[in-house]
């Protein structure tokens, strides 16, 4: 067993009220998560820190993320503490954008857990998903075997969370628009709920807000519904659907009855390599977003790196395309490669979706499902750049919609709205930012303020609806005068 390194004495620490050593732990059993927050494999195993911590909160033993950005935007430590109070983590987190920390350790996935005993030495380590019970295990271990040593601190140290603002929206996800009311619909992320609005003008009346606020997967009426962190929708007539992604659901909500059921999902994330069955009785895997074709749903499945489809009619749920593994590679729907998929809107004749980790803009023949690249060139490769699709460059984007000939991007981790030209193979950036508090519009700077980790645009009658996600705000642009504004919600 070697002794577990020492963390940077000028280091930036995030969730707690003062900077922590490893000294100061020693008497302590520590689980350190090394982590980035784009990473869904990340995200996933958050659950399981969640449950040891509280089955251990009483024992002198502490979690903490340490944070080894993949993207460059990922290296700003604000931005990492919105992905803290995002995903509602409660454990400190050490700003490790150098990858110093990463590198001491020899770590080189995400997401890598290294157990640290009483001690001071790493006693375990471990890396991906699925891990809960291992990890469980040996925290007992270790925990009894300092006890027996008698090496264990007598009390658990005292480490404070600094609140979390609260917000009208928080952290908005996705968008619909009505067919026929022409109402806006967005999901409320972290509020756990839908929202419909009634836009006029720079002015977003609130009709209703469909779900309890709770976190839960309860069907029944829009008031006692639950979710958890729903994210992207697709929407009819009559019907709204929900990727209900933190339960791992896609559900179905009726505009006419009020109700909400179940369509997919049975709330466990599914294993890899999962294939589909009857929608009630399948696991699915952090669906991000999802569009109607026809009497099928054609989903954004995040966690599998896939494409799924439902049968709205039989509920049959199945892999559409992407062999489930993680990269950016093109052909035929069952060999073809995806990363992370998180936006996805159609033009009738195929997909486009926007695959995340890849940082690229993709697009899939709805007949035969055979992938092919627009914009980008793999896992590693990122940046802001307009031009020939053939050398732009994207930053892990989440939002796509297609309007004629051209598809709308919401470009995340650029904090930009991009617009590629089908005909041209040629992109332009809209809207971006120079730094924190200067928007950019086209090569004109603004006096708004600038977008933050945008994840979804919606194209009608000439404007742009933007989910301002980092912001907590609803923005609009008009495509014609090329004004960004907010839209003020009201009761």
């Amino acid at each position: 067993m070697v002794r577990a390194p020492e963390f940077p004495k000028d280091g930036m620490w995030l969730n707690t009220d003062r900077p922590l050593s490893l000294e100061e732990l020693r008497g302590h059993v520590v689980l350190l998560d090394f982590w980035t927050y784009c990473c869904i494999n990340c995200i996933h195993v958050l659950p399981d820190l969640a449950y040891l911590e509280k089955k251990y909160e009483a024992e002198p033993f502490v979690v903490i993320g340490v944070h080894s950005a993949k993207f460059h935007n990922e290296r700003d430590p604000e931005n990492i503490r919105n992905a803290i109070a995002r995903y509602e983590i409660e454990h400190p987190v050490y700003v490790d954008s150098d990858h110093q920390v990463w590198d001491a350790y020899a770590v080189n996935a995400w997401p890598t857990f290294m157990l640290i005993g009483a001690d001071g030495r790493v006693v375990a380590k471990g890396s991906g998903e699925g891990l809960r019970e291992a990890l469980d295990h040996h925290i007992g271990q270790a925990l009894a075997d300092a006890r027996n040593r008698g090496i264990l601190a007598e009390r658990k140290i005292d480490i404070r969370r600094p609140p979390v603002p609260e917000h009208p929206l928080s952290f908005p996800g996705k968008l619909a628009l009505h067919p026929t009311t022409g109402h806006l619909f967005v999901t409320d992320s972290n509020h756990n709920r839908i929202l419909e609005l009634k836009v006029n003008g720079n002015r977003a009346q609130i009709v209703q807000k469909i779900g309890s606020s709770r976190i839960g997967a309860e069907d029944g009426n829009f008031d006692t519904a639950t979710f958890y962190r729903p994210q992207g929708l697709a929407i009819t007539d009559q019907f709204l659907y929900v990727c209900d992604t933190e339960n791992h659901m896609i559900r179905r909500l009726d505009l006419v009855s009020r109700k909400v059921e179940t369509l997919a999902g049975t709330g466990e994330q599914a294993r890899w390599g999962a294939k589909g069955g009857y929608g009630p009785t399948t696991p699915l895997n952090s669906p991000w977003d999802c569009t109607v074709v026809g009497d099928q749903l054609l989903i954004a499945m995040a966690g599998p790196h896939q494409l799924w489809k439902l049968d709205l009619t039989t509920q049959q749920v199945e892999v559409f395309a992407g062999s489930g593994w993680e990269n950016i590679v093109d052909g035929p729907a069952e060999r073809a490669q995806l990363a992370q998929p998180s936006g996805i809107a159609h033009d009738g004749e195929r997909l486009y979706f926007a695959d995340s980790e890849v940082s690229a803009l993709r697009t899939c023949d709805l007949q035969t499902g055979e992938v092919r690249t627009l914009i980008g060139q793999g896992l590693f490769v990122f940046g802001l750049k307009d031009g020939d699709f053939d050398s732009a460059l994207l930053q892990h984007p989440l939002g796509v919609d297609v309007a004629g000939d051209r598809v709308y991007i919401a470009d995340t981790y650029n904090h930009a709205i991009r617009v590629a030209h089908l005909p041209t193979k040629r992109i332009e950036t809209l809207i971006a930012r120079s730094d924190a508090t200067t928007c950019r519009i086209g090569d004109e700077a603004c006096e708004e303020l600038p977008l933050n980790e945008p994840n979804d645009v919606l194209f009608h009658e000439d404007k742009l609806y933007i989910t301002d996600t980092n912001n907590h705000l609803l923005r609009v642009f008009h495509l014609t005068t090329r004004k960004l504004d907010t839209l003020k919600l009201v009761e």
